[in-house]
């Protein structure tokens, strides 16, 4: 018999191994390293192994760790500042963004990361300037993360004395500072703790940028044969400022910059055109579709379906607190189909079982990280969560003549019902309890950012010309 690490038995499975779920009713994980050594029957696995440790997850289900494919962990800190507002960019998030410090992100950012950590996500593709210092969070915490810094050409005060739809003035010299900052990043923390972190490109979008830049960074990410992390199409906005400047729509540009294909994270497509989309799933790329973000800032619910219909590279993402309000996976899932069921007018369409591969194996497919993650399989990096069948959101478990589990976790789960979250093999949540940092001493001090955040901010009161500002003035915020 072979002694490993740990064995977790008498579980639920969801492997989502082969073309369904890979559900395995009376199953067992085991753990030695940071690998999967075996998934199999609980039986078959009590006869092969023993373990220092083993968990009795009977009522309780195991599947691989979420995978939040999009995300600004640094803007943790101004969530509730910018929701219910049109031009929620430039009226809602810049007004606060130009007094946020760097010592505030990364405060902020740690309690954000805790926060989807605590519901369940284990790999978070964290998109934000400031890497350098924001990746610390992740290193500490314990969380796989696929990094970028995030590239632009916008000067720090772009927003003063600037009219909505103006074209933005871009500097040369803050884009080669923010590309090298991401060059950085790579050459720093690629590969790092044990592979956990994993770095890429990041150029905020076509919008924000030159042609040479863009033309950089692409040349770049061959070069350290790694991806493109990239806003596409996000809104009318973007769209307005291309058009105005290179007289093309986005995704007919970037295409003819050679960037359609396999290395490109296209996140959003809010304004792509049914046909556009299609342009994109054809080329290789991946779609980020982060459906609570876009209905909250823009009401728009993105052609996913359009991309479905030509590829399952699709994942999903949080994006940011101070637009989605929670970087929730489980929110996610059941936000996407829900909001995907009344655009098709169609309730099976978005099916729970689908959800789950978003933000799991079809996930790290989008990401480019399957070989190592996204299902539990023996080689795998042992990523994966235990969930409470007990919970009340969760009740009944019903596992015959139908199984109710797959969809009480789509639309039933609030993240909540997470109890044990192990990344790389190191439990980093036990009994809901995160191992790694002082999670009470980590929201006091964010607490702090945020008071200091909101003092600067106040001296905008009167400036600050939003549906939300007068929200306030009426007594109803």
């Amino acid at each position: 018999m072979t002694t490993i690490d740990l064995i977790i038995q008498n579980a639920t499975v969801i492997t989502m191994e082969g073309k369904g779920l890979g559900i395995i009713e009376k199953g067992a994980v085991g753990i030695d390293g940071n690998q999967i050594t075996i998934v199999d029957e609980s039986e078959v696995v009590s006869r092969n192994y023993s373990a220092h440790r083993t968990i009795d997850a009977s009522h309780k289900v195991v599947m691989p760790g979420l995978i939040d494919a999009h995300l600004h962990s640094g803007l943790g800190i101004l969530r509730g500042v910018a929701q219910d507002t049109d031009n929620w960019m430039e009226k809602g998030l810049w007004p606060f963004m130009q007094f946020l410090t760097h010592e505030q992100a990364k405060a902020g950012s740690l309690v954000n990361i805790m926060e989807g950590l605590k519901a369940g996500t284990t790999t978070f593709c964290d998109y934000n300037g400031g890497m350098n210092t924001l990746v610390q969070n992740h290193i500490v915490l314990g969380t796989r993360a696929h990094v970028t810094d995030m590239i632009n050409e916008m000067p720090d005060d772009m927003g003063d004395d600037r009219e909505v739809g103006d074209l933005y003035p871009l500097d040369p010299a803050v884009g080669e500072r923010k590309l090298q900052e991401n060059i950085d990043l790579i050459e720093n923390y690629h590969k790092s703790e044990n592979g956990r972190i994993t770095c890429l490109f990041g150029p905020q979008g076509p919008d924000m940028m030159s042609k040479e830049l863009l033309l950089e960074v692409k040349n770049l990410a061959e070069m350290y044969n790694t991806n493109i992390h990239m806003h596409v199409a996000q809104g009318d906005r973007e769209v307005d400022q291309m058009v105005k400047r290179y007289g093309k729509r986005s995704i007919p540009y970037l295409d003819d910059l050679g960037y359609l294909n396999e290395r490109l994270m296209a996140v959003h497509l809010t304004e792509a055109s049914p046909e556009e989309t299609k342009v994109i799933a054809r080329s290789g790329a991946a779609m980020i579709l982060c459906s609570g973000s876009i209905g909250i800032i823009d009401g728009i619910i993105p052609p996913a379906a359009e991309f479905l219909d030509v590829s399952d590279r699709l994942a999903l993402g949080s994006d940011q607190a101070p637009g989605n309000n929670c970087n929730n996976m489980f929110n996610e899932m059941k936000f996407t189909s829900i909001l995907n069921k009344c655009k098709q007018r169609d309730p099976r369409s978005f099916p729970a079982w689908q959800m789950l591969k978003t933000t799991t194996i079809n996930a790290a497919r989008a990401i480019g990280l399957d070989q190592d993650i996204g299902s539990l399989k023996a080689g795998k990096k042992a990523d994966l969560i235990i969930l409470d069948l007990k919970s009340p959101a969760l009740f009944p478990e019903i596992q015959s003549p139908i199984r109710n589990i797959v969809p009480n976790l789509v639309f039933s789960a609030n993240g909540s019902e997470v109890e044990t979250v192990i990344i790389d093999g190191q439990v980093v949540i036990d009994e809901k309890v995160v191992q790694t940092v002082d999670e009470q001493k980590a929201v006091v001090e964010g607490q702090k950012h945020a008071y200091a955040l909101s003092t600067q901010a106040k001296q905008l009161k009167e400036k600050l010309d939003t549906p939300l500002a007068k929200m306030m003035e009426k007594g109803l915020l």
